[in-house]
């Protein structure tokens, strides 16, 4: 028999309703999924990324063919495997003659225009509209147009408008704010319990693409073993009803607070779940109402998690599909310094940094607060490239995916294009990480110093980089009191923190680690 559809399944759209899928006839149809290293080194993922993303598609492959669909599945190791997605489909498409290709949008713009290209060859190639969000990328445009500054706070509140989420029915904000940020900002007081983590045993499935990973990308940085995800719809449901119960409830007070070795607190960790498509963004946003409404838990704790997803994940979305390509080379601060080794290594003596990386390479995660206040703050601070330190956070996270991670870090990490995402840079000496963690205790610097040998690098570094980017940034108007406080300095002090903090790049320069 003829095959009517070939479908091809990319590694994050994991998802039934995927609009790729919609009016999907067994009898008729043909499902394609591929494994080519192509995905796995454009960036050296971390070995647990890669071991997450493709045991979840072979569990999703089982689950459609147990619903009677032909799954053509080709394995990293299989002979003949093309090593890209795009080999794969011309493969198939030759050896199948379908009348019909569809496919899913691609979530980065770098396969889309591959997919794209391929269009202008292949007539019978249609991409279908990606329906998993809850703005398409035309409500997001229209949003925008005519705006000079696409604030997220703005967005964010015409989607609880458009969705009802979290809204009286006289039509404001549920409890009267629509932002409660300022009661997400708590310290964890050593007196808090944390609530355990629940935990996914490695079925043989898992086991052999473990297997496959631990050969073909020894050379990526990160460990292997300890792999502990969900990499099934129903795993996945676990751990968020997990988080739902027992994490949640304080959740909105402490999700900007860390701690020593302690990677999860109170988080969920289902973003990567959830980019794949084994989470519904809109039932879990549910979810939580239905819970605030329950009265299980807080509504700071409500408002901070739906804002996450409603508002700044549909955000970043909607800007990184209205900017790109372009987007991706702005470097508004003009940095053009080297990401340092230890970021691959985590051998620095902060113990903030150690911290955070330690653990990024242990499981390949990391909360948000770290990735934008630790190792984030510290490339803004000493220069680094925009493209390096993307390509970094977009290796090293079970989550990333360029869409969500590409604004993230070059927008509202790097302030690389200029103020356009987020208003002001979100630069901190080591006094924010002493009053968000306790790293500071267990550091071989003191927090308290701002030059010399014992000084932590955040201060100074700090300070210079407002120095150096007083011609851009003087005038912002967020960041006015700081250079207030800068200009109230004794000059000595000034020219002092100035040359240590040069010192310290000077020693980043030569390779050596802080």
């Amino acid at each position: 028999m003829s095959v009517r559809h070939l479908i091809l399944i990319l590694g994050d759209q994991l998802d039934e309703a995927i609009s790729s899928l919609r009016d999907a006839d067994p009898q008729r149809d043909r499902i394609l999924m591929a494994e080519v290293m192509e995905e796995g080194r454009y960036v050296p993922h971390h070995p647990q990324k890669i071991l997450f993303v493709l045991s979840a598609m072979r569990h999703f492959a089982e689950q459609w063919r147990a619903d009677g669909f032909t799954v053509d599945y080709v394995r990293l190791d299989d002979a003949g495997n093309s090593g890209s997605l795009l080999g794969e489909l011309e493969r198939a498409r030759t050896r199948l003659a379908p009348e019909r290709i569809l496919l899913c949008k691609p979530s980065e713009w770098r396969l889309l225009d591959i997919f794209q290209q391929a269009q202008q060859r292949w007539p019978e190639l249609e991409l279908r509209d990606d329906e998993r969000f809850f703005c398409t990328q035309s409500r997001f445009e229209a949003w925008a147009k005519g705006r000079k500054q696409l604030r997220m706070e703005l967005f964010y509140r015409e989607m609880r408008k458009h969705t009802q989420l979290l809204m009286d029915p006289d039509g404001g904000p549920a409890g009267g704010a629509w932002n409660y940020d300022a009661d997400n900002r708590k310290a964890l007081p050593a007196s808090v319990e944390i609530p355990p983590q629940p935990h996914f045993p490695q079925d043989a499935i898992t086991l052999e693409v473990q297997a496959l990973v631990a050969e073909r990308f020894a050379d990526h940085y990160g460990v292997l073993e300890g792999f502990d995800y969900p990499v099934t719809r129903a795993a996945a449901e676990s751990l968020w009803q997990h988080f739902l119960a027992l994490g949640m409830p304080s959740f909105g007070d402490y999700q900007d607070a860390m701690a020593d070795n302690q990677p999860y607190l109170f988080h969920a960790r289902i973003a990567a779940a959830m980019n794949i498509g084994l989470l519904d963004p809109r039932r879990v946003c549910l979810d939580v109402q239905a819970a605030w409404q329950a009265g299980d838990i807080p509504l700071n704790a409500a408002e901070g998690f739906i804002r996450q997803i409603l508002g700044w994940r549909e955000y970043v979305r909607g800007i990184y599909w209205l900017m790109m390509p372009d987007y991706a080379e702005r470097n508004a601060l003009g940095n053009q310094r080297d990401l340092p080794e230890f970021y691959w290594t985590g051998e620095t003596r902060m113990n903030c940094m150690s911290q955070a990386i330690g653990q990024t390479l242990e499981h390949a995660y990391a909360h948000h607060i770290q990735r934008l206040m630790v190792t984030g703050n510290f490339a803004l601070l000493t220069g680094i490239q925009p493209k390096q330190i993307c390509d970094w956070y977009l290796a090293v996270y079970m989550d990333a995916f360029d869409w969500v991670e590409l604004p993230n870090t070059l927008g509202m990490v790097m302030h690389a294009d200029g103020g356009y995402l987020g208003s002001k840079p979100y630069c901190a000496s080591g006094q924010y990480i002493k009053r968000m963690s306790n790293h500071c205790k267990g550091c071989a610097y003191k927090v308290t110093e701002q030059t010399g040998e014992k000084a932590c690098p955040f201060n100074s570094l700090y300070w210079h980089f407002l120095m150096r980017h007083r011609d851009k940034l003087g005038a912002n108007h967020r960041l006015a009191m700081v250079y207030r406080n800068l200009d109230r300095m004794p000059e000595a002090k000034q020219q002092a923190l100035w040359a240590w903090g040069e010192k310290l790049l000077a020693r980043l320069d030569a390779g050596y680690s802080l």
